[in-house]
């Protein structure tokens, strides 16, 4: 069912217009998940910067974007050239492609893991891992509610299904 939802959100919206999707894909871009660090503890901020900033410099080297990181959840501007170059990029997507960046990017919080999974830089459970690196930590030292186990496998399960999707776009 969620690779029909895909398609039919591709050839419905985004065929005929695809700016909406760019601006949110941009959105997420201005905002991502993966430029928002931890102050602190020390184990957890050098759990972030091994996982998220290989696929910040990878974007950057890809894309042409460098997105800026920050300690803490208070929004900044990300580099109007960054964000320019990627939306450049997405306008050049096909509307299949660009309903799983934004299925993705939805699901994640992220632009960059997105990007990433679509271009098969990670796998659905390296992206899965990188989206619920902060969730991971805390469930790590204060351990899971069965209800957040059970989002945390839909979460799971959706990020392997938009790969899916994503892969057969590819052949």
């Amino acid at each position: 069912m969620a690779l029909t939802q895909l398609a039919n959100t591709a050839i419905d919206r985004l065929a005929r217009d695809p700016a909406p999707a760019i601006e949110e894909l941009l959105a997420y871009a201005a905002t991502d998940l993966l430029c928002y660090r931890a102050e602190a503890p020390a184990n957890l901020v050098e759990r972030q910067q091994a996982q998220w900033q290989p696929l910040l410099d990878w974007l950057a080297r890809r894309h042409g974007a460098r997105l800026s990181v920050q300690s803490g959840v208070i929004p900044r501007d990300q580099p109007e050239a960054a964000l320019s170059a990627l939306g450049r990029y997405l306008a050049r997507q096909p509307a299949f492609r660009l309903a799983g960046l934004v299925a993705t990017a939805q699901t994640c919080g992220s632009l960059v893991i997105a990007l990433a999974l679509a271009d098969r830089q990670v796998g659905p459970d390296e992206a899965f891992e990188a989206a619920e690196l902060d969730a991971t930590f805390q469930i790590e030292r204060w351990g899971e509610d069965e209800e957040a186990a059970a989002r945390r496998q839909r979460l799971r399960h959706d990020i392997r299904e938009i790969h899916r999707f994503l892969a057969l776009l590819d052949g």
